[in-house]
């Protein structure tokens, strides 16, 4: 995996952190370089100047947020599959490895967990538009890697309705990230207000009924599996 370099200049930082809040709020498409030179109190020159372009700017936003996360995904897999020589992994920790990383680099984000989670939603469902040379290659290698996993995990299921059900599983996992707040709204609150843990550790329980539907272990009584059996909610 490339090196990625980030600006370390309080100029550029200040561009880079004021896009980010501007694109996580609002989107990609709908925030100028006005809008952003105008956050970060700079000259309109500037993002020209320190990116090249605003599509120089989103690439590094996009590596930024993404590059963390997907190494993380890679070496928890590589983690699960040491754990497990010679034997498959558990459905549930396969996914549990996909998605868990969000939980982990939002404490290390400056943005606040909503902004965080809108920003993820929006940047996976960029579908490759725009992605950087760099972020394709990683996003090859993580999808070879995954979607093995989960034909190890799920041998009753064809590889055809295996591609359907991975695309149905990041479908729904780019909803939950960009509609919690509408979630709120439309329930009156009664959805609570769960921390992303226990957000993911029911999207989880979730995802693998989902990927699961029709296999025989479908039809096993339902038992505690995986990391996500350790919290309460």
């Amino acid at each position: 995996m490339r090196e990625i370099k980030f600006p370390q200049s309080e100029s550029k930082r200040k561009l880079l952190d004021a896009a980010e809040q501007l694109f996580a709020d609002r989107g990609f498409d709908a925030v100028s370089v006005r809008d952003i030179t105008q956050a970060a109190k700079a000259n309109v020159a500037a993002v020209n100047y320190h990116f090249g372009s605003r599509d120089g700017l989103i690439s590094l936003v996009v590596m930024r947020y993404i590059t963390p996360v997907n190494e993380e995904r890679i070496a928890r897999l590589d983690v699960l599959e040491k754990k497990f020589p010679g034997k498959v992994v558990p459905l549930e920790e396969v996914i549990d490895a996909l998605v868990r990383p969000l939980a982990g680099i939002v404490r290390k984000s400056e943005l606040s967990e909503r902004l965080f989670c809108k920003l993820m939603g929006r940047i996976f469902s960029m579908q490759g538009e725009g992605f950087p040379e760099a972020l394709e290659e990683q996003i090859r290698a993580l999808s070879d890697r995954f979607t093995k996993a989960f034909a190890r995990a799920l041998p009753g299921v064809g590889e055809e309705e295996l591609i359907w059900r991975i695309h149905f599983l990041v479908g729904s996992m780019i909803h939950m990230l960009l509609n919690q707040e509408m979630l709120v709204r439309l329930t009156n609150g009664a959805c609570g207000n769960p921390s992303m843990e226990a957000v993911l550790s029911r999207f989880i329980r979730f995802a693998a009924a989902g990927l699961r539907e029709g296999t025989a272990a479908a039809q096993e009584p339902a038992v505690a599996r995986g990391p996500q059996a350790t919290f309460d909610f």
